[in-house]
């Protein structure tokens, strides 16, 4: 499935991620205008009307209006692909992918559970991302920080198809229930740990089109 319906958030990113996009679009919209350019963000999901559903493969691209890659998309990345915490477009064109955090340990995340085939073909497209970035395809990729990986190959596969595509890193800070950063220093130096570990230059060829946002949750709450 494709389209996975959630429930609301009680704690953590995806309680914050909704609250973000559903409540105080604010928070997420001023800094990604600036940073875009553009005058308006159009929130494709999580919508509380929509079942605060999150989207994958080629919904995920329905979602954005890009239907026309999704035969592209499958033959890039099996079935199963990066689940969406949201997904926007600008006025301007610009398609959003976006990943929340609230904790330090969500940048680590175990290996993909694919079938060997599917594993794979995941393998090649981690593989053709990182050398386009000039990073080795460390065993990092595609075990401790896979979900990271397997983001930003879906960032390289938009962007290699035309698509103005931007990773949209959403890291809340201010989480105390869920122990996670006071500031957005302490994000920063993680990912600083992050990017050497899977072998990323601070300036790797996809960094202009990965915007860092760090809203404290005590203006959702």
């Amino acid at each position: 499935m494709s389209r996975v319906p959630q429930s609301a958030g009680q704690r953590g990113s995806l309680k914050w991620i909704q609250r973000a996009v559903n409540e105080h679009r604010d928070v997420l919209d001023a800094p990604l205008l600036a940073a875009l350019g553009a005058r308006h963000i159009h929130w494709r999901s999580p919508l509380a009307y929509d079942d605060f559903a999150e989207y994958r493969d080629g919904d995920f691209l329905k979602r954005l209006g890009l239907e026309r890659l999704t035969a592209a998309l499958k033959a890039f990345w099996p079935d199963r692909g990066p689940q969406w915490d949201a997904l926007a477009l600008s006025d301007g064109g610009d398609v959003l992918l976006i990943e929340a955090k609230a904790h330090i340990d969500e940048l680590c995340s175990p290996p993909s559970a694919a079938s060997e085939a599917s594993r794979a073909r995941i393998d090649a497209a981690l593989a053709q991302t990182a050398g386009a970035l000039d990073a080795a395809p460390r065993t990092a990729w595609a075990e401790t920080f896979y979900q990271l990986a397997s983001r930003l190959a879906h960032l390289h596969f938009l962007r290699a198809n035309g698509v103005p595509a931007w990773l949209v890193l959403v890291n809340f800070v201010g989480d105390a229930d869920m122990g996670g950063p006071a500031n957005a220093g302490e994000w920063e130096a993680a990912y600083r740990i992050v990017h050497h570990v899977m072998g990323l230059g601070a300036r790797h060829k996809l960094a202009r089109h990965v915007i860092h946002l760090y809203p404290d949750v005590r203006t959702l709450a």
